[in-house]
């Protein structure tokens, strides 16, 4: 069964899930539901080609995106600083020191929430 459909859906609601914690104070949440956003998204397209979609780095996912869909390079710098949040935002071990509460910055959220838009959208016009 094909269900890029459902990705697609559960990578908007990720999105939507990083904006109230970015609305709350919850920094390091939204980088990850950013990061999670955008891994759905890439992986909805996958889906829908019927490839396999494992693994949690966007710009592996992006990479394994059949050939002829170009991929813009700033989406690939993108994903390189959104796969930065996959573990540090949610362990206190993966930092020097510090909780992740401590180390994520509304800027850095915004920042990623945004990224996160740019590769959702890119993701629902290959869909479309």
């Amino acid at each position: 069964m094909e269900r890029s459909a459902d990705w697609i859906d559960q990578a908007r609601g990720d999105l939507q899930h990083a904006q109230n914690d970015l609305q709350d104070g919850f920094y390091d949440w939204a980088c990850f539901s950013a990061q999670q956003a955008a891994d759905k998204a890439v992986k909805a397209v996958l889906k829908r080609y019927r490839m396999e979609a494992w693994g949690h780095s966007i710009v592996d996912l992006l990479n394994a995106l059949p050939t002829q869909i170009a991929v813009p390079e700033e989406l690939h710098d993108m994903a390189m600083e959104l796969d930065k949040g996959y573990i540090s935002t949610r362990y206190p071990d993966a930092l020097p020191s510090g909780s992740p509460r401590a180390r994520y910055s509304q800027r850095e959220a915004e920042r990623f929430i945004r990224y996160a838009q740019a590769i959702v959208q890119f993701c629902e016009g290959l869909l479309a």
